[in-house]
């Protein structure tokens, strides 16, 4: 391990945890493999990465938030001048870091990124976390971006598997060693089968509605259940009171998902690319239900696992007390069948997808500086030889 901090790179990406997450994990795994090197984030200034990135010790700039309209507008009439503008703010950005490599993981601001990097000849790697690729990672890869994936499924150029980088407090997690104070912490019974479900930070309607609706039968079932319903979507009975039952508690979040995951027998959720790949790196059993808008990515995400015979998937429109009473319940009453889940999950999951990456842009910056001194070298030789010929030709 070395101490370099000639080093300069910007780690763009931002708006969703989903891209904020593996930014910040990258970053961190670039600050342990090279001590000293000089990291600046890039995002727009309403994304969550204004509060999350400068919160993880990380300098962050910012581009103005340039959207791609999907149909014929004044936007669209409107977007050359205002991603022109987006790309000389990143150039500028890259210029003050003095930035040696970019690295990107998708969002709005990638693509002023990439093109302002494309134009300065600076070594761009991408990072993508769905199976289908966003707009910017693939105008990124069309520039000569050296291209990583979280999925093996992701056709995204001459890729290389990697998997999702994680924290530490994720990819290190031992889920049995761990479970007896996640459970304490998480007020659930040490012995009975526990169900955990959520929707994410934000939150999901159709998954809260049916869970409150199935609240009974999981408790009659002998099944407890710990609802993440999401900020500002508390779920309540028909006298607007917090719904309460036997074995069923909500709240809105939980902070550190490594103490869901280490708690649950079986967890519950949409297949956002981050929950996918996380729940295969800790070896956890999971049900789906990708959200039913977009392009179908989530559903793509979670098509390895459920192939593997770890995860179930259950369509949005599909997902009723009925389906809970038909699989959900079953499962979580055949021990010997979550165990098989949780060890074809864990077969799959990468834990060091961090470090890969990490590997991957000091490689990439390497090689940029050998070919730099190499080109930095050719002219003078190149008149030389010049001026030898010219005046062997004279005599």
């Amino acid at each position: 391990m070395t101490t370099d901090p000639s080093l300069s790179v910007v780690l763009a990406g931002g708006g969703t945890a989903g891209h904020i997450s593996p930014l910040l994990a990258i970053a961190n795994a670039l600050r342990e493999a090279r001590p000293g090197v000089r990291l600046l984030a890039v995002g727009t200034p309403g994304g969550m990465e204004a509060r999350l990135v400068p919160a993880a010790r990380l300098e962050l700039a910012t581009v103005s938030r340039v959207p791609f309209p999907r149909r014929p507008s004044m936007d669209l009439l409107r977007l050359p001048g205002r991603l022109a503008g987006a790309v000389k703010q990143a150039g500028v950005i890259l210029d003050e870091a003095k930035a040696d490599v970019l690295v990107g993981v998708g969002g709005y601001v990638c693509t002023p990124m990439y093109l302002a990097a494309w134009r300065r000849k600076i070594p761009i790697v991408i990072h993508e976390a769905n199976t289908r690729p966003g707009l910017a990672n693939r105008v990124g890869s069309r520039l000569g971006g050296h291209v990583a994936v979280a999925f093996a499924a992701t056709r995204l150029g001459a890729s290389r598997h990697v998997g999702m980088p994680m924290r530490k407090e994720i990819s290190g997690l031992d889920r049995t060693a761990a479970r007896t104070a996640a459970r304490a912490a998480l007020g659930l019974d040490p012995d009975r089968p526990a169900l955990i479900v959520t929707g994410g930070s934000s939150g999901a309607q159709s998954i809260n509605r049916t869970i409150a609706a199935s609240a009974g039968l999981l408790a009659e079932a002998g099944i407890q259940t710990l609802h993440l319903t999401g900020r500002g979507k508390a779920v309540h009975d028909a006298n607007g009171k917090p719904l309460a039952a036997p074995g069923y508690q909500q709240r809105e979040y939980v902070d550190g998902m490594e103490t869901v995951y280490a708690a649950a027998d079986l967890l519950l959720a949409r297949s956002g690319a981050a929950t996918v790949c996380e729940v295969a790196a800790v070896g956890l059993p999971a049900v789906f239900v990708p959200l039913p808008i977009g392009n179908g990515e989530q559903a793509l995400n979670a098509a390895g696992l459920v192939a593997a015979g770890a995860a179930l998937l259950v369509e949005d429109s599909a997902f009723s007390p009925g389906w809970v009473r038909e699989h959900i319940i079953p499962l979580l009453q055949d021990p010997d069948r979550l165990a098989r889940m949780a060890a074809s999950a864990e077969q799959l999951g990468i834990r060091d997808a961090d470090q890969r990456m990490a590997g991957l842009i000091l490689d990439t910056a390497a090689t940029a500086g050998t070919k730099s001194r190499q080109a930095q070298s050719r002219p003078a030789r190149s008149l030389k030889a010049k001026s030898s010929t010219q005046q062997s030709r004279k005599r």
